[in-house]
């Protein structure tokens, strides 16, 4: 309480920019330890703002008018509240307060420490228990005769950064996961992070090598020969840098870089091109003020969207992610994924495949796990990448941002594949900036041991998963083929929308111009309708692979509304051709664009091609109807269509 100059200031008025009208409010403004909180005047609402002192990303004070000093305070949420305070230097008192309670110098100062909801001790300890990494290493059929768990690290002797607890090629011994962690940036040397039961192929996580012009390392050499050997079904691995080449090319005069194909003998090198953090701070800023746009035409909205380049880097990171997921889903192969120090690009490939591959992942409980195991453990530097503590601003990046975006397009394409809804994608978004819970605080597991967190905080996962009836997709079924099989995106430029949901707030509380009752009536309508042509078709390629049949005709008439006729769904991807799942092109009915709740404007990126047509009775394009991916009914001139039922002799 010591910062706080002026704990109360009356007759403020207040404009929350996030709300539809951009209604004024007359109040009372209070400062306490850990919020600001704004209370209308007006006695028959006396609504109550509340504002984490956390989430308050910068205040600034514009120049004084008649009517008196101005505040604008914009929140990490992207929330920006304006404040008018009639005398200045109460307007003074506050800005200096609020400034200094933004921006904490110690974890002391952050709420999680003071905060404390109903729970006892006992509950406390189950909170942090909830979410266990080990049952998930043993889901995927982790450890094995491949994959065993190594003590090289523990008491984070090799890498302060890595979790004590890691999983390498059985074949790797002690001697050679030592020189590879010295031959590795930060020592953070190959470790596994998935498993594909299926093809025995990997996801493996390091750093880049210390191998600057001419540096090589046979620990190093060797490490990796064993992570290729730990995949019996192929002979090479790729590594995947997913940096720009000429940025990797660059760090070899620092003495670090990138893998010599002459001296990794077993090695597929590839450059993904996910530009650095400080591009990526960069461009969400420019997004951000594509938001915040009072009156902006459509061609100032195209263009400042399209200058941002947020999408551009968007499709970088699932295009990553989509390279992995083929390479081990596909060709069954080993892929070993870096990036300078690993904990940032790195962990954005590695869990995107994840999603893509393993539909566990698309949960609600795992993603929480995933998070936990690929961010969490592997040491991503929270604190310093989403300003808990007041530090150098060349270190926060949005890097957890962007794979939240990623899985926000994955399930605007794959809209029956992921259990959670796009709530549960913004809740962890403010939970990672707010530091309500200790989940998230800490650059790496011992830096969260020595704070003794478990002991300190709560856990954030516990108490999403009671509020998880919140967060569930109602579209999302646990039979459908996109739930059950690997996702294979669309990554052409038109396929990503901006994320109104998450930038852009007033569009949040809008009128849907239809109800979300009336959509899912519409949305099962069309699905029912989806299976009876599925268990018609099915019905006649089993008569025609033998059995004599006789054709009846009958017609079905369908809502113009609901033609797929009328849906111009992205093209198949040109790069990745693995027979996985599709994205549900026809299956959504072409009113959902109109919807608030869960769909978002079309990125100015490019346009949708018109839907190609097919024959009926080529059964080469039999796909599964009920995905999306084809359309298998036949059609009558005028528009309506034909069924066929068939009768076997």
């Amino acid at each position: 309480m010591e910062h706080i100059r002026t704990p109360k200031v009356e007759h403020v008025r207040l404009l929350d920019r996030s709300c539809p009208g951009r209604k004024i409010s007359v109040g009372t403004l209070y400062l306490s330890a850990t919020h600001t909180i704004f209370v209308e005047n007006n006695p028959e609402t006396r609504k109550e703002t509340w504002v984490l002192h956390i989430m308050v990303n910068n205040v600034e004070r514009p120049p004084t008018i008649p009517t008196g000093s101005q505040l604008i305070l914009r929140c990490k949420d992207f929330r920006v509240i304006q404040l008018l305070i009639p005398q200045e230097r109460d307007c003074m008192d506050v800005h200096s307060s609020l400034t200094r309670l933004s921006r904490p110098e110690s974890y002391s100062e952050l709420y999680c420490l003071s905060f404390n909801p109903s729970l006892n001790k006992e509950e406390r300890e189950e909170s942090w228990s909830f979410i266990d990494l080990s049952a998930d290493y043993k889901r995927m059929g982790v450890p094995n005769n491949l994959w065993s768990l190594t003590t090289a690290n523990s008491e984070y002797r090799l890498c302060d950064s890595y979790p004590s607890e890691l999983f390498v090629p059985k074949s790797a011994t002690p001697a050679v996961i030592v020189g590879s962690a010295r031959f590795r940036s930060r020592g953070r040397f190959p470790a596994l992070t998935y498993f594909h039961q299926d093809t025995l192929a990997a996801v493996c996580r390091c750093s880049q090598p210390l191998s600057g012009f001419s540096g090589r390392c046979h620990d190093d050499e060797q490490m990796l020969q064993a992570v290729m050997k730990s995949n019996p079904g192929s002979d090479y691995i790729y590594v995947v840098d997913t940096r720009p080449k000429l940025n990797a090319m660059a760090n070899r005069a620092a003495g670090k870089g990138y893998e010599n194909e002459d001296h990794y003998t077993n090695i597929r090198l590839h450059f993904i091109g996910i530009e650095n953090i400080h591009v990526m701070r960069s461009s969400q800023q420019k997004i951000i003020d594509v938001g915040e746009m009072r009156t902006p035409s459509m061609a100032d909205f195209l263009w400042g969207l399209e200058s941002s380049g947020w999408l551009k880097h968007i499709k970088a990171v699932l295009d990553a992610g989509a390279f992995i997921a083929k390479a081990v889903a596909e060709e069954g192969v080993t892929v070993l994924v870096h990036c300078s120090d690993g904990w940032d690009r790195t962990a954005q490939a590695c869990s995107v495949a994840s999603v893509l591959l393993d539909p566990y992942y698309r949960t609600i409980k795992g993603l929480m796990v995933l998070i936990e195991r690929d961010w969490i453990s592997f040491g991503h530097k929270f604190s310093h990448r989403y300003s808990h503590l007041d530090g150098d601003p060349k270190e926060v990046s949005p890097v957890l941002d962007q794979f939240l975006e990623c899985v926000w397009q994955l399930s605007e394409q794959f809209p029956c594949a992921f259990e959670f809804n796009e709530r549960f994608l913004i809740s962890i978004h403010t939970h990672v900036y707010s530091c309500q819970y200790g989940t998230f605080l800490g650059n790496c597991q011992k830096e969260r041991r020595d704070l003794r967190l478990r002991e300190r905080t709560h856990s954030v996962w516990s108490h999403l998963w009671k509020e998880r009836s919140e967060f569930t997709n109602p579209l999302y079924r646990a039979d459908h083929s996109q739930t059950t099989g690997v996702l294979r995106p669309n990554t052409s430029p038109y396929c990503f929308k901006l994320w109104k949901g998450l930038y852009n707030h007033a569009d949040k509380t809008a009128t849907p111009r239809q109800s979300p009752s009336e959509c899912l009536s519409a949305m099962r309508e069309e699905s029912q309708h989806l299976e009876d042509e599925l268990a018609i078709q099915q019905e006649r390629i089993t008569a025609l692979m033998g059995k004599p049949i006789t054709w009846e005709k009958r017609t079905v008439p369908r809502k113009t509304s609901q033609s797929r006729e009328g849906w111009g769904g992205p093209d198949p991807p040109s790069t990745y051709t693995y027979p996985v799942t599709s994205p549900a092109q026809n299956y959504y009915p072409a009113f959902l664009s109109d919807s608030t709740n869960q769909r978002a404007p079309t990125s100015p990126l490019g346009s949708k091609p018109p839907m190609k047509g097919h024959d009926p009775d080529d059964t080469s394009t039999c796909s599964d109807v009920e995905s999306g991916v084809a359309d298998l009914s036949s059609r009558s001139p005028s528009g309506e269509v034909s069924e066929v039922s068939l009768s076997t002799a």
